[in-house]
């Protein structure tokens, strides 16, 4: 079984910022109702390219998963993903624990090393070299898990040090999944393979495989058992993509040992459309 999830990457929307409240709330419940278990939005502050340009709407990823959150009771949410550079770790580790209390123990963390320079530069935030990223990512994600464990030690890195890492209220889930995004071959897959409960992999299905079998060496080589690790990933759809070419497409990532494939809109002006195809694929893949 696949499960199909919903990524919100454009809100450049009809209806315009006065109305996007009402139209955000009704488009999340429509897609619960039409069966989509999961829920993200982009961790960004300007559009990115392939999507629009920089100056569309975008609004900031944890204040709309707080709004999601009110206008929702069933699908996961969480970021498509967070770049580590934008918020100090345990900020970060806060706002899922806030997030996951809110919505009856429904959030997740994704997260990835970052990537848009130009808006990092152009917003003022740091944005050092690929190196450092990295090496900052993994720094983060141990802090998250040290945060959302019973432990209140210091943490003491090489660019970040927390004197007491107490987090309350703690999670409702024992652990928020955690989803480390990219397909990266020598830094991403290796953290996935140490830290993440997902991974999220995108492109055609030879790329894909390849990719999964790179993650497999690196599980081999940290003693990660493989399956342990659910694989994820993302299709973007246009106004001539059909429900028929979605559930081909999710039923050759399923077939390759993915669980759940985020759909989102590439130059769908017209929610309900996104929706509609949904409602009628979600059923086919059950």
């Amino acid at each position: 079984m696949i499960e199909l999830g919903l990524h919100i990457a454009d809100f450049t929307w009809d209806s315009g910022p006065a109305q996007l409240r009402r139209a955000l709330a009704e488009h999340v419940r429509e897609a619960e109702a039409a069966g989509v278990t999961r829920i993200t939005v982009m961790d960004h502050f300007w559009q990115i390219q392939g999507v629009g340009p920089a100056e569309h709407e975008m609004l900031e990823a944890y204040t709309t998963l707080g709004f999601l959150a009110a206008h929702t009771e069933k699908a996961r949410l969480s970021t498509l993903v967070t770049g580590v550079i934008y918020r100090e770790p345990a900020l970060l580790a806060k706002q899922i624990s806030t997030l996951d209390v809110l919505t009856g123990g429904r959030a997740g963390l994704g997260i990835g090393a970052a990537w848009n320079e130009d808006e990092s530069r152009g917003l003022g935030f740091a944005f050092p070299s690929v190196k450092e990223r990295f090496e900052r990512l993994e720094e983060a994600l141990r802090i998250c898990l040290q945060m959302w464990s019973d432990s209140e030690e210091p943490f003491d890195g090489t660019y970040y040090q927390l004197g007491r890492t107490l987090n309350s209220p703690q999670n409702l889930q024992s652990r928020p999944p955690i989803m480390i995004g990219g397909g990266g071959e020598k830094r991403t897959l290796r953290l996935v393979a140490q830290y993440a409960d997902q991974c999220n992999i995108a492109g055609d299905a030879e790329t894909v495989t390849h990719k999964l079998d790179v993650l497999r060496r690196h599980c081999d080589d940290v003693g990660r058992d493989y399956d342990t690790i659910e694989k994820t990933t993302i299709l973007g759809v246009d106004p001539s993509t059909t429900a028929d070419d979605v559930v081909r497409h999710a039923s050759a990532m399923r077939d390759l040992g993915f669980t759940a494939e985020y759909v989102y809109a590439h130059d769908i002006t017209d929610r309900a459309s996104i929706i509609d195809l949904l409602a009628t694929a979600v059923p086919k893949l059950a």
